[in-house]
């Protein structure tokens, strides 16, 4: 039997299978956003002007919640490492994959780091962990914001409250 010749596909049918892979509003994110709608919860959705156009976005309590897809954001190499990836892409341009998985994770993290430094609450969420376990995921937001709102209700004063204070007390008035 003789083998066969690997011959890679068409560009334009590598840009047409990969022009229907969504990246936003996937399954997943829609049966996320439907629960919190019922649960009562209000959100936005892929914020432009925030980065990594979080999935959902509660502005109020500045928590931006992704929903990362498995394939997509190597939930493998996440949790078995880069050696583990290796062993589980069975492509011959598995190089070209694992940079690609790899920068997407490093895409992940900085994006990750940049809201937080902007004091938002950042939360990310397997695809495969929502579909398996929902009302987990909805607790974990609803507690999220909760204490995003009891953190707000114990604000400092301003400085220029402390100061009016501080002079209020020193000329004796009450």
């Amino acid at each position: 039997m003789a083998l066969k010749r690997y011959r890679p596909k068409d560009p334009r049918a590598i840009s047409f299978n990969m022009s229907r892979i969504r990246s936003a509003d996937t399954k997943t994110e829609v049966l996320v956003r439907s629960a919190l709608h019922r649960s009562g919860l209000r959100f936005r959705k892929n914020v432009r002007g925030l980065a990594g156009r979080p999935d959902v976005v509660f502005t109020r309590n500045k928590v931006a919640v992704f929903i990362d897809g498995d394939f997509w954001h190597a939930r493998i190499l996440a949790d078995l490492g880069a050696a583990e990836l290796r062993k589980s892409l069975k492509t011959k341009n598995r190089d070209y994959w694992i940079e690609k998985f790899l920068r997407n994770r490093a895409r992940d993290l900085a994006v990750t780091n940049e809201l937080e430094t902007l004091g938002w609450l950042v939360l990310r969420f397997w695809e495969s962990d929502v579909k398996k376990d929902m009302d987990r995921v909805l607790k974990q937001i609803s507690l999220a914001l909760q204490n995003r709102r009891n953190v707000k209700k114990v604000r400092p004063l301003p400085a220029s409250a402390l100061t009016r204070r501080r002079a209020s007390a020193k000329s004796g008035a009450t």
